[in-house]
């Protein structure tokens, strides 16, 4: 059962006070409560080979500069913030060495664990194949909301956009793959 977000923010910030105590414990059920969903999101960015690099590195991003995590949202939106940056740092060092490989649109998320959950395989494949089509925005928007539960403006803070923005990217996104079902059914 998941946590309602004042009590995920609660649970986080008595893990940072106990960590920041000496507690080493606490560091890893940081990484613990976190792991998945940023793997989920760095995967559904793009990046394939280098998940569990660029989630180590958030990590010890985070760690190093926890004093300037101010709670003005929630931990897991300030660390998806991180991971973000870490990705779009890689993605221009390797424009600037010419080794970027450009990511075309059908480059999407491979597993969606709550959605298999939810309907059948066939359905699941329709679905991923739907939001294959977004745009990398609206399919940003659309998998944090859905497979994170993220609030509109906790999106809003990773996104780098306003939260109406992203509440119109969601809608858009939802709208699109109701059409592509049904033209599929």
């Amino acid at each position: 059962m998941a946590l309602a977000g004042n009590d995920e923010r609660a649970v986080d910030s008595a893990l940072i006070a106990r960590w920041k105590a000496g507690d080493q414990s606490a560091a890893t059920a940081i990484v613990e409560r976190h792991v998945s969903a940023l793997a989920r999101f760095a995967a559904s960015s793009g990046e394939r080979e280098q998940v569990d690099e660029l989630v180590q590195d958030t990590f010890v991003r985070a760690f190093n500069s926890i004093d300037t995590f101010r709670a003005d949202s929630a931990f897991r939106t300030w660390l998806f913030t991180i991971l973000k940056r870490l990705i779009l740092d890689r993605r221009r060092a390797e424009r600037r060495q010419g080794n970027v490989v450009e990511l075309e649109e059908t480059h999407a998320v491979q597993a969606y664990d709550a959605l298999d959950a939810l309907v059948a395989d066939e359905t699941a494949r329709r679905v991923r194949k739907a939001v294959e089509t977004l745009s990398p925005l609206q399919r940003e928007v659309f998998l944090l909301r859905v497979t994170d539960g993220m609030a509109y403006s906790d999106i809003a803070a990773v996104v780098g956009s306003t939260e109406g923005s992203c509440r119109v990217h969601y809608h858009n996104a939802m709208r699109a793959i109701k059409e592509l079902l049904n033209d599929d059914a």
